[in-house]
């Protein structure tokens, strides 16, 4: 049963696989792939106007292209906006890790990015980083009921495990700077290159750590979908658990760890499907969805 005190928010992540001009075997192009992410996009989020959408690897006429999909056939006004940068220069290139939202339900108070290096505030790559990497954060207000929220979205580098490692040292200290020492509700989502047995995805879940992993947060008959969210596309690299969830909680003990009362209600996880009948993998990542409320 719903309360009526009760907020509900529907969070979607992908990482949707950045237009290549050197596509993979099984990859198609951009212009293929768009229209059924915008659907996917579009579909799982219509009966929640209050949804996070939080994407990965998305250059910046993607990033055009999506934003044109979610508002097409809107009247009055722009139905989706997004905060986030492009990673290399703090403007409009190299990859943006978004955050999509509906400005009619949601106020951004706060919009900050965090280059996950030694110089967090200015482009930069970090430690043994391949590549730039970042941090979006956005702090939200519901503009009917005025509970506030911070989301966070990230994506760790695929190759540097000393990075990864201090990025989620990184992203720890904004979630305690952004939820004023757990106060508010936040929720961490992105691609993290890192399994649950390696040490990005081990220093967020840590005991001392606020956030905990929606996946290990129901039992697997509540949980929906596929196991693994990165696929490939059809050949390659064997299927993995790297892109996440998060929501921060409290710890009654070091055995169990609950959901803070005043936060978060756990209403479901899944993983979609990225390829239907026509073959197309919309990428190589599969979009993690995660229903919770505010309480």
């Amino acid at each position: 049963m719903r309360l009526e005190s009760e907020l509900s928010i529907r969070v979607l992540t992908h990482n949707i696989r950045y237009a290549t001009s050197a596509p993979f075997y099984g990859e198609e192009p951009w212009t293929v792939r768009a229209p059924r992410l915008i659907t996917e996009l579009r579909f799982s989020t219509s009966h929640c106007p209050e949804a996070f959408i939080c994407l990965q690897e998305v250059l910046d006429q993607q990033l055009l292209d999506i934003a044109d999909g979610l508002n097409e056939g809107c009247e009055n006004s722009v139905k989706w906006e997004y905060v986030g940068v492009g990673r290399d220069d703090g403007k409009q290139a190299g990859e943006y890790s978004p955050i999509f939202y509906q400005p009619a339900v949601w106020t951004l108070q706060k919009f900050k990015t965090v280059w996950l290096s030694e110089t967090p505030d200015r482009p930069s790559k970090g430690w043994d980083a391949a590549s730039t990497r970042i941090l979006t954060i956005g702090l939200f207000q519901h503009r009917q009921c005025k509970r506030r929220v911070v989301a966070m979205n990230t994506h760790l580098d695929d190759q540097g495990s000393r990075s990864r490692l201090e990025a989620a040292k990184i992203i720890l200290d904004q979630v305690a700077e952004f939820s004023e020492n757990g106060k508010l509700p936040v929720f961490l989502a992105g691609d993290f290159n890192s399994e649950p047995d390696q040490e990005a995805y081990l220093a967020v879940t840590k005991d001392s750590s606020p956030m905990a992993d929606l996946f290990g947060l129901l039992s697997p008959e509540n949980r929906y979908g596929h196991f693994h969210t990165f696929s490939g596309f059809g050949h390659g690299p064997a299927p993995t658990r790297i892109d996440f969830l998060f929501f921060n909680r409290n710890k009654n003990s070091q055995q169990e760890a609950v959901l803070t009362k005043e936060h978060w209600l756990i209403k479901g996880y899944g993983v979609l499907e990225n390829c239907f009948d026509d073959k197309v993998y919309i990428s190589d990542h599969r979009a993690v969805v995660g229903d919770v409320a505010l309480q």
